[in-house]
Formats: structure tokens, C-alpha cells, sequence
């Protein structure tokens, strides 16, 4: 991976952080192609059974890089390619998905602003903890563009449909405390503990049940858009799946003794 994008893999839990802190962690090509391909690692990796997505620096991700987008932009109207915007299908988009598809759970922490592509990939987590100095910036029709990575879909799902219409129609940056209040985050930390509280947060989930993770991950996505019968469907067959896990024995044998169960995520 290159160093744009730092990637560990330590006890099944996968560290992913986006490690350019001199442009507050602004996503050129070699950025985006960096996370796109250490996400999809971690997504296929059987030793992986939780990811933490966060970043160095004083910022978490403030999106496009503008300055190398200028430049594409210029490249693109003097040979009429138009190849600049197909980051969104080439980048964006798999990250996006690799993120919220994959059957492990994904925790960012964020550390600082995450603006435009950046709030996409905090809103693409299953869990975000966030330092008390984090802003999330709806940015995008700040520079005459529509939301992409993802935030038509995860925004309104997370603070309804009205308010998302109002963030995106009208950018402007949200305190950690709105984002807390709004939904938006999960758990809200001292600044100076962020990176011990996200680490804390994604090692337990990786010690944690894997696959039932994966299930609840899976039903509330489905629930989101299917009817309440379709989504009792699709609960009997991921509690069906669930039920027959090495890890429900292990809780339930614990539970009979009393004992802590340590699962094997499988």
C-alpha cells in the first residue's frame, strides 16, 4: 500500500488510516487508490473481524484534493476527456461500498474535520467516535457540486430526509456536539482521547461475535428499504445462520457458566 494510506493488520483488527496531514488528509489519486485497495483487503482478509478507519494529523478527511483537481480539470478541457469526474466510479464508489458491504464491522474515528468525500467515508461506517474538536462539513455544493461517496444514501438515513436537504442545499460545518445530537455520532471524546477510545471500541468489536456482526450489519441495511414482512423474512434466515455459528454455542455454553465467552468469529 502506498504511504498515503497507512495499513496494519494486528489480532483481527485492521487499521486503516489516510496519512497525508500536510494537505488535512485531502484525497489526490494516490490517496484514493491507497484506501480503495485497503479496504478492499480488509473486506476479503478472514483474519480481519473489525476495521478502524481514522487518519493522521488534525483532520480526518477534508474530501477531493482541489488542487490536484484543478489541475486534472485543466488537462481534461485541453484534451476533452472529461476523465477527471470518473473518480467518483473508479474511487469513491468502491470505498464507499467495500466500507458499508463488507461483513465486519467498521468504526472511524474522527479526529478532525471531514468535509465532502471525507464525510462520506466517516457516514459509511457502522460506528463513528468522535473527538469533541471534529466538524462535518457538507461541502459540496459549496464547490457547484452534488453529494457523492455515498451521502445521499447514508445522510438521510442517519438524520431523515429534511434535514439532510438542508445540509446539503445549505453547507455549512456541524460541531461535534450537533453531529452527536443529530445521530451522526456515536460516541462523543475528549480530543486527546480519541485515538485510545476508537482503538478500545474496534478491538472489542473484533474480539466480539463476527458474524452476528455481520448479520445485524446486513438486516439493517435490508430493513432500510424493504417492508416489515420482507425484513422478518430476512431476520429468520441471517438468526437462522447466526444460530448455527460456533460463536452462539461458545455465548450460550459462557452464559450457562458464567464465564466471559471468547469467540472465534466464525
Amino acid at each position: 500500500m502506498a504511504d498515503t494510506v497507512l495499513y496494519e493488520v494486528k489480532d483481527g483488527l485492521a487499521t486503516i488510516t489516510i496519512n497525508r496531514p500536510e494537505a488535512m488528509n485531502a484525497m489526490n489519486v494516490e490517496a484514493k487508490e491507497a484506501l480503495r485497495d485497503s479496504v478492499r483487503a480488509a473486506a476479503v482478509d478472514a483474519s480481519v473481524r473489525a476495521v478502524l478507519l481514522t487518519a493522521a494529523g488534525r483532520a480526518f478527511c477534508v474530501g477531493q484534493d482541489l488542487k490536484e483537481h484543478i489541475e486534472l480539470l485543466a488537462a481534461d478541457r485541453e484534451s476533452g476527456s472529461g476523465a477527471t469526474m470518473n473518480t467518483v466510479r473508479e474511487h469513491y464508489n468502491p470505498i464507499v461500498r467495500a466500507l458499508t458491504e463488507m461483513p465486519k464491522p467498521v468504526v472511524a474515528g474522527v479526529n478532525g474535520v471531514a468535509a465532502g468525500a471525507g464525510l462520506g467515508f466517516a457516514l459509511a461506517a457502522d460506528y463513528r467516535v468522535v473527538a469533541d474538536t471534529a466538524k462535518f462539513t457538507t461541502s459540496f455544493a459549496g464547490v457547484a457540486l452534488t453529494a457523492d461517496s455515498g451521502v445521499s444514501w447514508t445522510l438521510p438515513r442517519l438524520v431523515g430526509a429534511s434535514r439532510a436537504a438542508d445540509l446539503l442545499l445549505f453547507p455549512r460545518s456541524v460541531s461535534a456536539q450537533e453531529a452527536y445530537d443529530l445521530g451522526i455520532a456515536n460516541r462523543l471524546v475528549p480530543a486527546d482521547e480519541l485515538a485510545a477510545e476508537a482503538a478500545a471500541v474496534a478491538r472489542a468489536l473484533a474480539e466480539g461475535p463476527t458474524l452476528a456482526y455481520a448479520a445485524i450489519k446486513e438486516s439493517l441495511a435490508y430493513g432500510a428499504d424493504h417492508s416489515l414482512a420482507e425484513t422478518l423474512e430476512k431476520e429468520d434466515e441471517l438468526q437462522t445462520r447466526a444460530g448455527a455459528s460456533a460463536d452462539h454455542g461458545i455465548a450460550v455454553q459462557a452464559f450457562l457458566a458464567k464465564e466471559k465467552p471468547t469467540y472465534l468469529g466464525r
